[in-house]
This record gives C-alpha cells, structure tokens and sequence, in this order.
C-alpha cells in the first residue's frame, strides 16, 4: 500500500488512482526565459522518482509536465537580446532537455506547451465567463473572480477576507477585487499576441496549466505537483478556475517539492547563491548531484553546500567501490532488501530511507568478499544495481563512474601516463619519485588505489 502526503488534507493518504492500475499526473514545468537552477532540479529529480517508482510498482503513469512558452518575463528577456520570444524559447528548451539528459531525469508520457494550447485555453475563459466565474474588463484584460467560487482558499488554507485586507488594485488594472486574476491580457502595441473574443492577447500563467492539464489528463487526475513555492498563488488559482470550469474535482492528490537553500539561506541572485544546473555540473559529476538530492525526502528542505556535495560524493563512492570488479548475477530473486526498499517507498516516498538499504546492500557485498563467496558477492552486486535504478542511480560501470571528468585539468590519459610513470619508478625503486607522482594526483583530486591486480584510480 502506496501512502502520500496530500498536500490539500494536510496528512498522509492510502494511494488509490481513479483507475486501477493506471497514474495520471501532472506537474508543473519551467517558463523557459533563462537556464534552469538548482530548484528546478530539485522538482525535476523529485517527480522523476515518484514516477520511476510508480512503474516499479507496475502502474501504467502518464506523466505530463508542461513548458509555460509564453509570459511576461520572456518577452522582457527576448526584448533584452533583441530576438524573438520563439527563439529564446527553443534554446532554453534545448538547454533544459540536456540539464534533464544529465541528471538522468526521464522524459514525460507529454510536454505540451503553452502557444500550442491556445483554443483550449480560450475555450476554457468562455466557459468561465459563460457561468458567471470571469469578466471581461474594459482595457481588454478577462479575470476570473475569485468570490464566485466558494472553495477557493482550500490548498493553501488562506482565507479569502484575509487575502483582501489591505490589498490593492494597480492603476493599470480592471479588477472588481484586487483577489482576482488575470485569465487574458490585452497585448500592448507590438506585443506577441494571438485573437481572442476580447481582443488581441495573451494567457494569463494560470489558465495554461488548467487548460493543458485537462485536455491531457482529463478534468480529474490523480496527482498534480510542483515546487513549494507554487501552492499559492498558482495552484490555488488553478483549483479554483478548474473545478468552476468543469464543475468536477481537478486532482486527487496534491504533492510540493521541498524548498532549497544555499548555506542555510533561500537561494536568491541578489543574496549572490543562485546556481544554474550547468554551473553545479561544471564542478561535480550528475550522478553525484543526484543522489545529493535523492538523499533526502522530497518534502524536506535541502541545504545546498560545497560540503554536503563532497559528503554526496564520498557516500555514493562507497555504493560504486562495492560494486567495483563484480558483474552482477542475472535473474537474481528479490530478497529482503527489496522488501525494506519497498517499504521506505511506500511511505510518501521515503528516498532516504531506500537510500540507506542500498548502503545495507553495499555493506553486504563487501562482507562476502572478506570471506571470499563471489557468487554471492555478484547476486548481492545485482540486487544493488536493481534497486539503485529506481532511484536513477548506479546505471553506469563503477569505472566510468570514478573516471568521469568534471572539468579537471588532468585528462584521463594524463593520469594513465602518470600511473605508468609511477609504475616505472617503483619497479626502478626510486619510491620517492613514486611516492612525488601520488602525492600530486592526490592534490589534484586523483586517488589511486593499489591492489595485486595493478593500480586504479579514482577522482575524489
């Protein structure tokens, strides 16, 4: 039995899809303006293993994650680079698909994006304003009212009159209430825009997700998420034009990514913390920024750090010296450490507790190797190497692991040439000409590792 924290219910819930044995869930994308940061990353590895697990656990998930294409922040960005909206678009797309390609982020079942799902949002703010949830106002912008609809509030758990006090409509604005929100904007003159019954414009960021995710999954699907910072406004606003639209529930099951922090601090560009996916990567291999972040449960807050990424990567150097020199068993039964790794997963998926039965697997290989079974060392290797895929981890040989170049100054033939070296000199036993070539690669990162068979190494 699957449980997960509902975020509209406030606790833990028995999983029970509206169809059995099929997932329908949607999660929140990028607005492709800029490169994707370490929060992105967060909810990217985040929904990634909820919906690895969930096929682990034989369900058919269609997974849809959308790509807001179209806002006001795009169009600033664009204006800045003095070129089209469309081809700012594509390349921070581009860019996204080869962050996500490295961090071992799955493609979704769909990725639709918002300027292809135009008429469907239209059709939707006619519907709204057709039973009296939206206006359209006289500068050509449509909001919805919020006041019409009686649950708004519900997720968030703030409370209407409270949102009102001491708020205020800008001049510019058309609003009834400052609560409401803009479903259309009126293009200003030469803006990207598109026709409407309103006139020519744009969506509001709200409406693109309700439009896309009901036209994909229907008007009720059994998982939406997104990072924490979504739950209000955006989702709120998303349950409240929704539900007043088809007059049905919108999602089952609400679900947030964990907030990151930088040093203890919110990540900000004005604090000087803010890190783009491709600047961690420069520094430290994917995997390692993977598992740093599967280390922990997705709700929690991660501390982001130069030390807790070095923590990261000694721990998962560990699971791969375990498995270093074995080629795994084939058709290995599970044992009880899938058992326990389906019990961490099962409870709101619980990525740090399955992470530490990978390490129980990891010690007990290298237990059997002390005693010399390696038939039993390679069915544990398997079991590892089984359990880890679920996670998106240890997929790769132990090998091009320890070898992967994060950007060093030695190459990995720069280092072979220098263990030959080394080799020479002992075999000359001129030691301390050894001993000067692994003190060097030391301080540049590479450890060597002597064994009866020769000298591997690995990059710290």
């Amino acid at each position: 039995m699957i449980r997960i924290y509902n975020t509209l219910s406030q606790q833990k819930e028995e999983f029970q899809p509206i169809e059995p044995g099929k997932v329908r869930m949607y999660v929140c994308g990028m607005t492709v303006y800029d490169y994707c940061h370490l929060g992105h990353a967060r909810v990217l590895v985040a929904f990634d293993v909820i919906t690895r697990y969930l096929r682990h656990r034989g369900f058919d998930v269609h997974y849809v994650r959308n790509i807001t294409d179209i806002d006001d922040k795009i169009l600033r960005r664009a204006d800045e680079n003095g070129e089209l909206f469309s081809e700012l678009t594509a390349r921070m797309i581009q860019a996204m698909h080869e962050d996500e390609a490295r961090l071992a982020v799955l493609s979704p079942t769909e990725e639709p994006r918002a300027t292809a799902h135009i008429d469907d949002i239209l059709a939707m703010i006619r519907t709204l304003i057709s039973k009296g949830h939206a206006y359209a106002a006289d500068n050509g912008d449509v909001y919805f009212a919020v006041d019409s609809f009686d649950g708004y509030g519900k997720l968030s758990k703030k409370k209407l009159d409270d949102l009102l006090a001491g708020a205020r409509v800008d001049v510019a604005e058309a609003k009834r209430s400052p609560a409401d929100f803009a479903l259309w904007k009126a293009a200003k003159d030469g803006e990207v825009s598109w026709p409407s019954p309103w006139g020519d414009g744009r969506p509001g960021w709200h409406i693109e997700c309700s439009a896309m995710s009901t036209c994909c999954l229907g008007n009720t699907f059994d998982i939406h998420g997104g990072g924490p910072d979504l739950m209000f406004p955006h989702h709120e606003n998303e349950i409240a034009q929704s539900e007043a639209a088809t007059g049905q529930e919108f999602a089952r099951t609400w679900m947030h990514a964990g907030a990151i922090r930088v040093n203890k601090e919110k990540m900000s560009k004005s604090l000087g913390n803010f890190f783009t996916i491709r600047e961690i990567l420069e520094k430290y291999p994917a995997e390692v920024v993977r598992y740093f972040l599967v280390s922990s449960h997705y709700r929690s807050q991660v501390d982001y750090s130069e030390a807790n990424l070095v923590e990261a990567g000694r721990t998962l150097t560990k699971l791969y010296h375990a498995l270093r020199g074995l080629v795994p068993s084939k058709g290995v039964a599970d044992t009880d450490y899938d058992r326990r790794f389906a019990e961490a997963m099962d409870d709101d998926f619980n990525t740090a507790g399955a992470v530490a039965v990978l390490h129980a697997v990891a010690a007990e290989i290298n237990q059997h190797r002390r005693d010399g079974d390696d038939q039993a060392a390679r069915d544990s290797a398997a079991v590892l190497v089984r359990l880890g895929k679920v996670l998106g981890l240890l997929q790769q040989g132990p090998e091009a692991f320890f070898h992967a170049d994060t950007g060093g100054e030695l190459t990995a033939d720069d280092i072979e040439a220098l263990i030959q070296a080394r080799a020479a000199a002992r075999k000359n036993r001129d030691f301390a000409e050894a001993d000067r070539i692994r003190d060097d690669l030391l301080e540049k990162g590479i450890v060597l590792d002597d064994a009866r068979e020769g000298t591997t190494w690995r990059r710290a």
